[in-house]
């Protein structure tokens, strides 16, 4: 399968959280051919994670929202166009998406690519314009297994678990600053990720208040909270719910330096979003909240002690569950500041 294997197109345009799970799969493309031309088709907003990435040959912007214009926006249809000419014109030897929907699958076809791989059961019919469709087994329930084993029906054979993320030192010299002007310590703080675009995914407010009195307590440490620029407001509740300073830098922050500031951080405390996932990607002390979302699908790969759910591991391939057990707000301020105590103290 691999014979000739010297152009391979990546395509995982969203979410944060899911890109960060694809990592391992490019780093094993790269081991795997070292000589290859590896493209990666993603949306403008998430490209930052992947620029300068060491194993990555190009980025392709997929301005999902603007393109979908393409219908009945001339300009949309011009774009469209000239991405399909590009996909086209690059003549990849393979295809791999790993989102698994209509307009991504129908991009591997139109690349014309003749080997395009993605999941057996992809939804909107994406597996029909699939050559090779992998299918999902119990020994590769979590994401990165099974993208791992998609790549190796590729013909990948160093398949290793290692997140590569890319060091941007403008962004840790701007994170320097940004802290310094808090008079926040380097490697003395914690993060809060109290957001989420999915409102059901968000642990109540009110307790992250309560964990960071707990923290500021027992631990001395700075408080930070993070998200997008839309999710100010929620932080600003937060801080007025908490008898502890906690800091807003809410869309104060790029991708680039929001990876840096989890670098340093010295724990961080997230709902299931993709600040939680970059901070499991390196490596950083963490505590991650799961509701409906399958802990055994996207946790923190092989770091169990960093997760608060309940049942995580015996919900079978689900990706979503129904069950109230299941539900964000069950999980109690005490169940989460043990975990806390429990990564400060491996530090």
């Amino acid at each position: 399968m691999s014979e000739g294997l010297k152009k391979i197109l990546i395509i995982k345009p969203s979410s944060l959280g899911d890109i960060v799970l694809t990592l391992p799969a490019l780093t094993a493309l790269r081991k795997s051919f070292p000589d290859a031309k590896i493209s990666w088709l993603i949306r403008p907003e998430f490209a930052p994670l992947l620029e300068n990435h060491p194993h990555l040959t190009e980025i392709i912007p997929f301005d999902r929202r603007f393109l979908g214009k393409a219908w009945f926006h001339l300009g949309a249809l011009g774009s469209l166009i000239s991405l399909i000419r590009r996909l086209r014109q690059a003549k990849f030897d393979a295809v791999i998406d790993f989102q698994g929907l209509f307009r991504t699958a129908s991009l591997a076809r139109l690349s014309g690519c003749k080997k395009r791989f993605g999941i057996a059961n992809a939804r909107e019919f994406a597996h029909l314009f699939y050559t090779h469709k992998i299918t999902q087994t119990q020994d590769c329930i979590h994401l990165v297994d099974y993208y791992l084993k998609i790549i190796q029906a590729v013909g990948a054979s160093e398949l290793d678990v290692h997140f590569v993320l890319p060091h941007h030192p403008e962004a840790a010299e701007a994170i320097g600053g940004l802290l310094a002007s808090h008079g926040i310590t380097p490697d003395n703080y914690v993060v809060f990720v109290p957001g989420s675009a999915q409102e059901d995914k968000r642990w109540p407010i009110e307790r992250f208040a309560e964990l960071a009195e707990k923290i500021s307590a027992q631990y001395g440490l700075s408080l930070i909270a993070v998200g997008t620029e839309s999710e100010a407001g929620l932080i600003q509740k937060l801080q007025n719910l908490s008898k502890v300073t906690i800091e807003n830098f809410a869309g104060r922050t790029s991708l680039s330096e929001l990876i840096c500031l989890l670098k340093r951080s010295r724990l961080v405390v997230s709902n299931d979003t993709g600040p939680g996932h970059i901070a499991a990607a390196l490596s950083t002390p963490l505590v991650l909240m799961f509701s409906w979302s399958n802990p055994a699908r996207i946790a923190p790969y092989e770091r169990s002690e960093c997760i608060v759910a309940r049942e995580p591991y015996t919900r079978g391939r689900k990706i979503k569950s129904t069950d109230p057990k299941h539900n964000v707000d069950t999980i109690t301020v005490d169940e989460v500041y043990q975990k806390v105590r429990e990564q400060i103290k491996v530090q």
